[in-house]
């Protein structure tokens, strides 16, 4: 990603995510749909250190994972093998991935899009994504339904979000600022790291938020028919007041 937007690498050490990921509401929803194509082989992108991998491979799906960060990924094999769950995980930036397989469904789930920061990003990962995918294969992701009254109230205060105990012993307490770029569209995080009783560091997590009409555009013209936008997991309609943007597609065409 370019230099001028970043996320902070303490947020990507694999003990201080998983302390704070551990929650797997999201998981019903992608099994539910990647059953759809049970025999078919699944590529995650933004896998991360396996949250969703893993359980998804353990139930007998053909899942390979993808992310850029080596320390998530470490994370993700020790824990693969700890298993015993057969995962082949790649490192590689999704906007230039390529691969010599093609896939019968991709997703990229936890709101991981946020940190495609320009438009060109996600038309890259579009194009990523179609090169990897069957015709009439799904594309599932998620993000966040942007929120401008959310942001702006929580431009006005420091707030504790996070307070757990890492498994190798790190008693870790997170308080978030941020502030919204109306220009770039892009929501300048800062997550506040106390560990064990001391400031550490700040961290940014910045997010690029993207609005529900230009999503159906940016799908549209990319090739990708949009079978169900969801506002939730558990697959509620799409309104004003919906936390989340949930997005199956279908790839439609090659061009």
């Amino acid at each position: 990603m370019e230099e001028k937007y970043k996320v902070g690498k303490l947020i990507y050490d694999g003990n201080i995510y998983d302390g704070m990921n551990t929650e797997i509401v999201d998981l019903p929803f992608y099994s539910r749909w990647l059953n759809k194509r049970k025999n078919g082989n699944i590529l995650e992108l933004c896998c991360g250190t396996g949250r969703l991998t893993i359980p998804l491979a353990q139930e007998g799906y053909n899942i390979t994972g993808v992310d850029n960060s080596t320390s998530m990924l470490e994370q993700a094999k020790e824990k693969a093998n700890e298993l015993n769950a057969p995962i082949r995980f790649i490192e590689s930036d999704i906007r230039s991935l390529d691969l010599p397989e093609v896939y019968d469904i991709i997703f990229i789930p936890f709101n991981s899009i946020h940190h495609l920061y320009d438009n060109q990003d996600f038309f890259d990962v579009l194009i990523s994504v179609k090169k990897h995918l069957k015709k009439n294969g799904y594309f599932i992701f998620d993000c966040f339904n942007p929120n401008i009254h959310y942001i702006v109230n929580s431009e006005k205060e420091e707030n504790i979000i996070a307070e757990y105990l890492t498994k190798d012993g790190r008693d870790v307490v997170i308080k978030q600022t941020m502030i919204y770029e109306n220009t770039s569209q892009i929501n300048r995080i800062k997550w506040h790291y106390f560990i064990n009783g001391k400031f550490d560091s700040i961290q940014n997590l910045d997010m690029r938020m993207f609005f529900p009409k230009e999503l159906d555009a940016y799908l549209s013209i990319y090739g990708f028919k949009i079978i169900h936008e969801f506002g939730g997991f558990k697959e509620e309609m799409f309104e004003n007041k919906s936390d989340k943007q949930v997005f199956v597609c279908e790839k439609i065409s090659d061009s």
